[in-house]
């Protein structure tokens, strides 16, 4: 194909649809190329999507309730230990109202229905027989020209374009040719995500989580629930099931010599968690990298002559201890990445020094100023204490204080004292209490 495109986007994945939505929009000529059978095929994490950017991508999508799984309702962060759970709770119908706060999803039923609002995007666009998205399709080179990227190899077939969006995802191959991305990244840095999905009867779901119509709940978990290695566990509501499981430190799986599947098996029996799950029946099982939300991480520039770095494949992600954001962040990227583009064609200029205009939309959203205030708060939560002391010391104060015994019962102060007295000391709990302030 001898035809030059405003743009290649390389990606299907949730910053690559953002990107090429926001391109269509604009007029752009664009090629957008994933190497799955279809959007999503290759795509197996799940979770919640948060903030307000998916309404700009499909105004009123909540009115079709095809791409999204539940709306959150409910959130709930839990700490435990072997035999307890003590945890914070909120709900409320605030977050009745849409567009909503946050929606689950299940990435490979997402991404296809993004996709096809995109088709129906390019088809209402002022170039619809010059867009197009190109499934099963490895792109193995970045094409350069005198160290500017001018397109992309796959197989024997060279595409052209004024510039490259790479959205390809953490492992980011591409990224890393084109010597933004170091060839090695270190597994302190890195964590893995393990799911399984449960399926279960709707009524029984909604009557176990006390659920109505497509309201859903969020929990995330701290503590004994990953058996002491560095990360957490989580369990989303879906429509008729639930997807439950951990975020693990690949350094610290790998000290401590302890295999994921375990891990999550041991999570699974756990008695709260066992009763949450029971009747269900495991009907997928998956794992996937991704970044700690550390930005030491990130590709040391997201721009180059000819080329912007989206999503995932820039590392675009924060756990600061509310939520774990990756989703949101890889559409914003992605909505930027494509502004950024749609801005060079009208000047004409594709160069570093034009497409650094996305680096400055990234520092002025709320993607990288999250980032950067909270970078202290992403290594407390990485802190040998934050699950393992902290969730222990929470725990076995609710099991002093909630059992009442035929006895005077102790004040609470001193109750408080004696169970941090059996696990820490108070100068060691008033350090991590004072950093803990000042990250979150």
């Amino acid at each position: 194909m001898d035809e030059k495109f405003d743009c290649i986007i390389v990606g299907g994945g949730i910053a690559g649809l953002s990107a090429a939505v926001e391109l269509a929009r604009g007029g752009a000529r664009f090629l957008l190329v994933e190497r799955g059978e279809f959007a999503g095929s290759k795509n197996v994490s799940g979770g919640v999507l948060w903030g307000h950017d998916l309404a700009r991508l499909v105004p009123e999508y909540w009115t079709e309730e095809d791409g999204f799984e539940r709306y959150i309702r409910h959130r709930r962060l839990t700490l435990m230990d072997e035999q307890s759970a003590f945890s914070i709770d909120f709900k409320s119908t605030h977050f009745d109202t849409p567009p909503y706060a946050g929606v689950v999803v299940l990435r490979s039923r997402f991404d296809r229905w993004l996709a096809a609002k995109l088709e129906e995007t390019i088809a209402r666009s002022p170039h619809p027989d010059e867009s197009f998205v190109a499934t099963n399709i490895l792109v193995e080179e970045i094409v350069r020209e005198n160290g500017r990227v001018t397109g992309i190899r796959a197989g024997d077939e060279v595409f052209h374009a004024d510039v490259v969006i790479l959205a390809e995802g953490v492992n980011n191959l591409l990224t890393r040719q084109i010597g933004l991305q170091d060839d090695y990244v270190p597994a302190d840095h890195m964590m893995i995500g393990i799911k399984e999905v449960i399926r279960m009867n709707r009524r029984t779901l909604e009557d176990r989580f006390q659920l109505n119509g497509l309201a859903g709940m969020s929990n995330e978990f701290v503590g004994f629930c990953s058996r002491g290695v560095e990360g957490g566990g989580f369990l989303y509501t879906n429509r008729d099931s639930l997807s439950v499981g951990l975020v693990l430190g690949i350094k610290d799986l790998r000290e401590k010599r302890l295999q994921p599947h375990a891990i999550l098996n041991d999570f699974k029996l756990h008695p709260v968690i066992a009763d949450m799950l029971r009747d269900g029946e495991e009907v997928e099982y998956s794992a996937h990298v991704v970044s700690s939300g550390d930005m030491r991480v990130m590709p040391r520039e997201i721009y180059a002559d000819g080329v912007l770095i989206a999503g995932e494949a820039a590392n675009l992600l924060i756990n600061a201890g509310k939520a774990i954001q990756g989703m949101d962040y890889a559409m914003r990227s992605g909505i930027l990445a494509a502004e950024t583009v749609l801005a060079a064609r009208d000047r004409g200029d594709f160069s570093a020094e034009s497409l650094a205009q996305y680096r400055r939309a990234l520092e002025e959203s709320f993607l990288l100023k999250d980032m950067h205030n909270f970078q202290d708060a992403v290594r407390l939560l990485h802190d040998p204490n934050m699950y393992t002391t902290i969730p222990s010391l929470i725990c076995d104060f609710g099991r002093r204080i909630f059992t009442v015994r035929s006895a005077p019962t102790q004040k609470t102060k001193q109750v408080l004292k004696e169970t941090i007295k059996d696990h820490t000391s108070f100068w060691s709990l008033a350090k991590f209490g004072y950093k803990a302030s000042r990250s979150l």
